[in-house]
């Protein structure tokens, strides 16, 4: 009997939102792009600037947090007027993760994956009937950080990464930007041995 060998690929995700929360608030933008893949085995490292995704999207909501909103550096009144339909940003990224995974599973992760993935997954689930990455095809780059340094969460920031796991890409609050930065963290700790 032939057992199915099971691949993931990591698709590191990075969210510029207007707020806390999707819903009430609006995602702005998303970066994603192709970190690497495992199969179990072997992990292999894929450079993230080759395949990548990014929109801009339309706000769905009038409210939004002034701060948030100069954090991105993103215009919404803009947003408004040019950005992409929710429904079809949503459905392209879909059918662009699809693409990509080839099969592979999906796998989303980012530092930290938990406001990302809320926004990502209730705008999948909201514009496109369905997400790509399931209900929990996700990996936090932070916790992966903590577990291998030993150290406790609040020491866990991007800040804290020791120079061997930091990225060659600054930090912008683009959306792609960040998510390459990202994605190069987490090919370093995907094989970084720890403290």
């Amino acid at each position: 009997m032939v057992l199915a060998v099971s691949f993931d690929i990591y698709i590191s995700a990075d969210v510029e939102a207007d707020g806390p929360i999707p819903g009430r608030y609006s995602m702005l933008s998303f970066g994603l792009a192709v970190a690497g893949g495992f199969d179990g085995e072997a992990f292999a490292p894929r450079d993230p600037t080759v395949t990548t995704f990014y929109r801009e999207l339309s706000p769905i909501s009038s409210e939004w947090v002034p701060e948030a909103v100069e954090a991105s550096r993103l215009d919404r009144e803009r947003l408004s007027r040019e950005a992409e339909d929710p429904k079809v940003a949503m459905a392209d990224a879909a059918d662009w993760v699809t693409s990509v995974a080839a099969g592979a599973r999906p796998v989303l992760v980012a530092y930290p994956v938990v406001f990302d993935w809320m926004f990502l997954h209730w705008y999948f689930v909201t514009f496109a009937g369905e997400s790509p990455f399931g209900f929990s095809a996700a990996l936090d780059i932070k916790t992966m950080y903590q577990q291998k340094a030993r150290v406790t969460l609040s020491a866990a920031g991007r800040t804290d990464l020791p120079s061997e796991l930091r990225s060659s890409q600054a930090h912008t609050h683009n959306a792609l930007d960040d998510a390459i930065e990202q994605a190069e963290i987490f090919n370093k700790l995907f094989v970084w041995e720890g403290r």
